[in-house]
């Protein structure tokens, strides 16, 4: 089993292609999206997405107005925001929107994993309480 799936959001195709060999290696299993419309697609054809590794500055949809999409329309969805450009402001922002953490570009490929698995790991502790607490509805309302 994988640490977690995971959708990567960046523009630099680059990167993106670089990012996935070398999270692939790590037992990450990975899909990939070069925009933020693209990213909101992904998620809404893949329910098994867990993790969002999400770049800040990116055309057409950038990674704020991504975020606040991904959160409204996929709340256990954890994020995490990746970025070249990145000021403590617009982390504690990202944060305040409700991404898990974020990281500065370059990253250390440890840290990320690291952050990748307790961001799946978080996910999947709500979906289990979310579980629990549907079972304990049903199992209530029995005569």
């Amino acid at each position: 089993m994988s640490i977690a799936k995971v959708l990567l959001v960046d523009d630099e195709k680059p990167f993106v292609e670089t990012m996935m060999k070398r999270l692939k290696k790590r037992d990450v299993d990975i899909v990939a999206a070069y925009d933020g419309q693209e990213a909101i697609k992904c998620l809404a054809g893949d329910d098994n997405i867990e993790v969002v590794i999400l770049d800040i500055k990116m055309p057409v949809m950038d990674g704020m107005t991504a975020l606040k999409e991904i959160k409204r329309k996929y709340p256990l969805v954890e994020v995490i925001m990746l970025t070249g450009h990145a000021t403590v402001e617009t982390g504690i922002d990202g944060m305040k929107l409700g991404a898990f953490d974020y990281l500065m570009k370059p990253c250390d490929m440890d840290q990320l994993i690291t952050k990748v698995a307790a961001a799946a790991q978080r996910k999947r502790e709500h979906e289990q309480k979310i579980m629990e607490a549907r079972i304990q509805t049903i199992t209530l309302r029995r005569p």
